[in-house]
């Protein structure tokens, strides 16, 4: 009994190392789609983008969840929910995609940390909870981020800088529709949904014109990196989160802006701006504190 007591600590380490392992390959992943992103911008419209990702999505999802054993999953549930989540979503990864090109990197990342901000601001609306105090601190703390990360005046405007915040709105409102299906519905299955609504939702837009641009043989290679990349992305998010507390996990996370800002750099010779760096450190500082906040009253130290 007195040699069983150390293997906790020791599972627990465990599960950090992996959890910060899963983390790497999700930043590798979101940089990647980023990168990915710039480069077929070019020839498509973020509509277009949207409709053959989702397109080879579906077909990536099909395979691993064939390959895995989980097809079953699958169904016809929920659908006004999945519909509802992949409206915002569908939302808020057109406006990534193009803030990515007219404006530097590390900004639409900063500006996407706001995500969880908004998810404590919507939750009231849709899941019934509660907006406590430390979340309107956090909040506030976070918002002022936003105002060093974006120093707005007529000046200095850019269209960029607000579709990387509705970006948030909109990934923010997924989160939370999100965490309502996950109360019945498998991770595949999310997936699955997503990649056959979001495309039926970009064939619908990228139609409208009656002009769809196909993708060409340089650009194919992109569009289906941005597909696996970002379904990559959020297995690895919610691997890691399953394994570590999100105090653990979002630290990490946030090595996203540095090395996103270094890309910016060396690939696109974007300015480093410290304001970008600081505000977003403050986003950071707010969400963090949001959790361990959070963390604290539910395991009641």
């Amino acid at each position: 009994m007195s040699r069983a007591a150390p293997t906790q600590p020791l599972a627990k380490s465990s599960d950090t190392i992996r959890a910060a392992l899963w983390m790497i390959g999700a930043i590798v992943s979101f940089i990647s789609m980023a990168i990915a992103g710039r480069a077929v911008a070019i020839e498509l419209d973020t509509f277009e983008i949207m409709l053959f990702r989702s397109l080879i999505g579906i077909g990536i999802v099909v395979v691993a969840a064939s390959l895995a054993g989980q097809r079953s999953s699958i169904r016809p549930a929920q659908l006004r929910l999945h519909f509802a989540r992949n409206v915002f979503h569908f939302a808020g990864q057109n406006a990534w995609f193009y803030a990515i090109t007219v404006i530097p990197l590390a900004q639409v990342f900063a500006l996407e940390f706001t995500s969880p901000i908004w998810v404590m601001l919507l939750s009231p609306l849709i899941l019934g909870e509660k907006l406590t105090r430390t979340r309107g601190i956090a909040a506030m703390a976070g918002f002022l981020g936003v105002l060093i990360v974006t120093r707005p005046s007529p000046e200095t405007f850019e269209w960029g800088l607000v579709f990387a915040a509705l970006a948030a709105v909109g990934f923010a409102g997924s989160a939370v529709f999100t965490r309502k299906l996950t109360r019945t519905e498998s991770i595949v299955s999310i997936l699955f949904w997503l990649t056959v609504m979001q495309a039926g939702l970009g064939l619908i837009c990228a139609g409208f014109d009656g002009d769809i641009a196909l993708p060409s043989a340089n650009s194919l290679p992109w569009v289906a990196l941005i597909a696996l990349a970002g379904l990559v992305a959020h297995f690895c998010l919610t691997t890691a989160l399953s394994l570590a507390p999100a105090t653990v996990v979002m630290p990490i996370d946030f090595t996203r802006l540095p090395l996103i800002a270094i890309v910016g750099v060396v690939l696109y010779a974007e300015p480093l701006d410290p304001f970008v760096l600081l505000g977003a450190a403050i986003i950071f500082a707010a969400n963090y504190f949001n959790i361990w906040a959070e963390t604290r009253r539910v395991t009641g130290m």
